[in-house]
């Protein structure tokens, strides 16, 4: 009998190399889970950078465009669209615990909530800490979504994704999204984690139809850092939000933009989100960029 060294090649375990697109990251996906017609958006950043108050705005203002919108939430806070529907609402994933996940017993309106202008939000939260995987969540909430048909006359989607987990799981949104938009202040630990976002979406285009879509500006009276970054890697800003305290008060008041005061300063802020949208609704295109090494960033930003 032959061997591989001492060992007889009978015992020896044939493993062949993965098919391209193959593993927990690069799957493809599901064609039965593909959204549809909709513009699909995954919004991304640093967390605390301020996602949700992004995300909530731009789905008010595709709402003030006409658009039909649907807002995903995908973090174990569920506070995504707290200032759509001015209440924490139940998760995708408590309300699936409670029927024993027979997601066949529930009905639309056990977790789809109607918000500002008519926007239809969604939780999808999170496992519970240290368990389980935000893909899995992400998954189920787009399966219960398309078995209850709430898609099919969808304009946009626009998913709101926890920090800057760019894990499988976390990356999860991106093999829904047409354009990955990312979120970012003018510092440097918003830019060192939009660099590993942008080489998270250019993990995930090799398989899926995502792009990146450009930089939104957030909290930034300059943007001398973000666009430094930016020409390096050749990447475009989409928007620019300066750090207002209107803004703030308004995730007090649990609102959106729209419905502050009616100042100058104000709406301004409306008449940059009514560009953004516009502009999204019409098309970007898309960035193909190569990231930056962790050093190359330090070189870059970090010393003068």
């Amino acid at each position: 009998m032959s061997t591989i060294g001492n060992i007889p090649v009978s015992t020896v375990r044939r493993v062949m190399p993965p098919p391209d697109g193959a593993g927990s990251v690069q799957v493809h996906l599901d064609e039965s889970q593909k959204i549809g017609n909709a513009k699909v958006f995954a919004v991304y950043g640093k967390g605390g950078i301020g996602k949700s108050t992004t995300s909530s705005n731009l789905s008010a203002a595709f709402s003030k465009l006409g658009k039909r919108v649907l807002q995903i939430g995908c973090d174990p806070k569920h506070d995504s669209t707290f200032t759509l529907t001015k209440r924490l609402v139940p998760t995708v994933i408590d309300i699936l615990e409670s029927v024993d996940f027979h997601g066949e017993e529930l009905r639309p309106e056990d977790f789809v909530y109607e918000g500002y202008n008519g926007v239809m939000c969604v939780e999808a939260g999170g496992p519970p800490a240290g368990t389980g995987c935000g893909g899995y969540v992400v998954g189920q909430t787009v399966k219960l979504l398309k078995e209850h048909h709430l898609l099919e006359d969808t304009d946009v989607v626009i998913f709101d994704v926890l920090g800057d987990v760019v894990c499988g799981g976390f990356a999860a949104p991106l093999q829904h999204a047409d354009r990955a938009l990312i979120v970012a202040a003018n510092d440097f630990d918003s830019i060192f984690a939009m660099n590993r976002i942008v080489a998270a979406i250019g993990s995930k285009q090799k398989n899926y139809n995502v792009r990146l879509g450009g930089v939104i500006a957030n909290r930034s009276r300059e943007t001398d850092q973000i666009d430094k970054y930016n020409a390096a890697i050749g990447l475009t800003t989409l928007a620019r939000f300066p750090d207002l305290d209107a803004i703030r008060r308004s995730r007090l008041k649990k609102a959106t933009m729209f419905e502050m005061e009616d100042v100058p300063e104000i709406r301004a802020v409306q008449d940059e989100y009514l560009r953004l949208a516009a502009g999204l609704w019409l098309g970007t295109k898309p960035q193909l960029t190569s990231p930056l090494k962790d050093r190359e960033i330090f070189d870059l930003l970090g010393f003068e």
